[in-house]
């Protein structure tokens, strides 16, 4: 009688997992490479080739939207959703959130007087990145995709520090300078022409699993500007537009229209007593 392999019973209940929780081979891999190649056919800024010709930059396009449909299978697998219909529905959107795109890499160089160009903005900028693959993510997340969008994001995180849900709504002409440590959750409401600073957070009072589907999360509405570190949190709470919300404001009720807030605090500076 053979001799039993070390580890069989816990390989069986790794093998039992893996079975009930297959979604691809390389998922998370796969969904990085799909972002890279549609940035760089966006944006030639991103690109590792040169491909010149409108031939060449079409049949780079068909290879996306091959490689989606690869992604998608195993993830719609059990949904009456077709991979077919939700793949050209992303596709036909490109050219609306390259748009959109284009507009907020033009808020974030007006907004910033160390930006040379737009080039520098798209090319350099971690919040134009991490605006680009939310942009990505969020049409996924309108079609009901699971679990891609929330993968984009991730990748986009791990790539910026900044934490955007897909699920979140942002108008046109977006701006986050500097960017790192920013948090929007996925209820928020964000206009147009809203500029961010680093270490804000768009969160909720509550994490109660039961509040899930409901709006945890705050709307800043068009023409705000928040600072390094605003903490702004609840459903209910509104930032009126064309607000400014000073740095380190801790925020959980609604502001009207052209409201300055800011945080009161006091520096005491006292000399150095002699030896």
């Amino acid at each position: 009688m053979p001799n039993k392999l070390p580890y069989n019973n816990f390989a069986q209940i790794l093998k039992d997992r893996r079975d009930d929780h297959s979604l691809g081979f390389q998922l998370k891999k796969g969904t990085q490479d799909f972002v890279d190649n549609l940035l760089a056919m966006l944006f030639p800024h991103f690109c590792k080739e040169g491909f010149f010709t409108t031939e060449e930059i079409g049949s780079r396009l068909v290879l996306i939207e091959r490689d989606l449909k690869r992604l998608l299978m195993p993830l719609l697998k059990d949904s009456k959703s077709s991979v077919e219909k939700i793949t050209q529905c992303f596709m036909n959107s490109l050219p609306e959130i390259h748009k959109k795109l284009w507009l907020d890499a033009e808020a974030i160089y007006s907004g910033d007087p160390a930006a040379e160009n737009i080039d520098e903005v798209i090319l350099a900028y971690p919040g134009f990145t991490a605006i680009a693959i939310y942009r990505f993510a969020h049409e996924f997340y309108k079609l009901k995709v699971p679990i891609f969008p929330r993968l984009l994001t991730e990748y986009a995180h791990q790539m910026t520090g900044i934490d955007i849900h897909p699920g979140a709504k942002i108008g046109n002409s977006f701006a986050i300078d500097h960017g790192t440590g920013i948090v929007i959750g996925e209820s928020a409401v964000i206009g147009r022409n809203v500029k961010m600073y680093q270490g804000v957070t768009l969160g909720a009072l509550s994490v109660n699993k039961k509040l899930a589907k409901s709006k945890r999360h705050p709307t800043i509405e068009d023409d705000v500007v928040l600072y390094a570190q605003a903490i702004i949190l609840g459903g209910d709470t509104v930032v009126g537009h064309h607000s400014v919300i000073g740095g380190n404001v801790w925020l959980t009720k609604s502001v009207p229209p052209y409201s300055f807030v800011f945080q009161e605090s006091k520096t005491i500076i006292r000399p150095k007593e002699n030896s």
